[in-house]
C-alpha cells in the first residue's frame, strides 16, 4: 500500500485524487492540515516556517514523509521551495496542466475600466499587472479558489486573477480566461510528487505517472528560481515549453509596484534542463535582477505589518 499525503482543500483533494486513480487500488489518502491551511482559515498570516512564506504549505507534509507516516505527498509544484529538506526528492511529475494565470470577472485586461478594482495576493501578479496596466488598484485576495471566487461574486471586486489549472481541476475553467501576457509562477499547473530519497518503492510508484515534458520543463524553472536566490517576496515568473526535444525558458523579474521588470527568453536542446534555468539566471543577474529583487524584497519588508 502507498500512503499519499495531501492539504485538505478542495483542489489539493482534487488533485491528490486525480495522483490516487492512477497509482491503482493499494493506495490511502491522508489529509494533512499545514501552517498556511491554519493561516488561510484565519485570513491572516501566521509566521513563516524556516525555509520561508511559501514552506508554510508544504512543511507538515515533508515532517509527515520523514516521520514515515506517509510514503508519498502530492503538491502543487509552485508552493515547494527551490531547497527540499535533506531526504527528500521530487520523484514524479504528472503530465502538465494549463500553466497559465487567468482572469476572472473579465474578458481581458484590456475589458477592464480604468481604475478598476483586482485581487491577488502574489506579489508575482501585481508587478506583472501593473506593468502593464500601473491605473489598475491591486488588492490583496487570500484563501482557496472557491473563496476568491465567492469574494469576486460578491462585488469588492471588478476582477480576480488566479491559475488556469485550479480552475480547470475543480471544474470551473470555463470561469476564467487566460492571460498569457503573463509569465506564470514557476511550476504552475505542475503537480510534484515528492517521497523519501530512499524510498525506491514510492519513487517507482511515481516515475510510472512521470511525463518527460513536464519534468524538463519543472527543473528549468526551479533551477532558474535557485540560481536567483529567491523568495516569496519576490517577483519572479517562470515558464518553460518542451517541445520535439527542444527547450525554451521565458522569465520574468520586477518590482512589485509594477515601475521596473525584465524579461528573457531562451532556448536549448532540451538535454539539460536544469542548466538552461541556471543560465537564464545568470542572464538575468548580468541585466541587473539582483539588484532590482534586493528593492523588491526590500518593498516587501517594508510593507510588513
Amino acid at each position: 500500500m502507498i500512503r499519499l499525503g495531501s492539504r485538505g482543500s478542495a483542489l489539493a483533494l482534487a488533485q491528490a485524487r486525480f495522483v490516487a486513480e492512477r497509482l491503482g487500488d493499494d493506495v490511502e489518502l491522508t489529509t494533512i492540515t499545514t501552517s498556511g491551511d491554519r493561516a488561510s482559515a484565519r485570513g491572516a498570516h501566521s509566521p513563516p516556517p524556516e525555509g520561508g512564506d511559501k514552506a508554510r504549505f508544504v512543511k507538515e507534509i515533508d515532517e509527515a514523509l520523514l516521520a514515515g507516516r506517509i510514503d508519498l505527498a502530492v503538491h502543487s509544484a509552485k508552493d515547494v521551495p527551490g531547497e527540499l529538506p535533506a531526504g527528500l526528492a521530487i520523484v514524479g511529475v504528472p503530465a502538465r496542466a494549463d500553466p497559465r494565470d487567468a482572469l476572472c470577472g473579465a474578458t481581458s485586461l484590456d475589458a477592464l475600466a480604468e481604475g478598476a478594482v483586482v485581487g491577488t495576493a502574489s506579489v508575482r501578479r501585481r508587478a506583472q499587472l501593473l506593468a502593464l496596466r500601473p491605473d489598475l488598484q491591486i488588492r490583496e485576495l487570500r484563501g482557496n479558489v472557491d473563496t476568491r471566487l465567492r469574494r469576486l461574486a460578491e462585488g469588492p471586486f471588478h476582477a480576480i486573477v488566479v491559475a488556469q489549472a485550479g480552475l480547470d481541476r475543480l471544474g470551473r475553467g470555463h470561469e476564467g480566461n487566460p492571460l498569457p501576457e503573463l509569465v506564470p509562477a514557476p511550476g504552475q499547473g505542475c503537480l510534484a510528487l515528492e517521497a523519501r530519497s530512499e524510498d525506491g518503492m514510492a519513487a517507482e510508484a511515481a516515475a510510472g505517472l512521470s511525463e518527460q515534458a513536464a519534468l524538463a520543463e519543472l527543473t528549468a524553472e526551479r533551477a532558474l528560481v535557485t540560481s536567483l536566490e529567491a523568495s516569496c517576496n519576490t517577483p519572479i515568473g517562470a515558464h518553460a515549453v518542451f517541445t520535439g526535444g527542444a527547450l525554451t525558458l521565458s522569465a520574468f523579474v520586477g518590482l512589485p509596484d509594477g515601475s521596473h521588470w525584465i524579461r528573457d527568453e531562451l532556448g536549448g536542446d532540451g538535454s539539460d534542463p536544469a542548466a538552461l534555468g541556471q543560465t537564464v539566471g545568470e542572464r538575468l543577474r548580468a541585466a541587473g535582477a539582483h539588484d532590482l529583487l534586493a528593492e523588491a524584497e526590500s518593498m516587501a519588508v517594508h510593507a510588513s505589518p
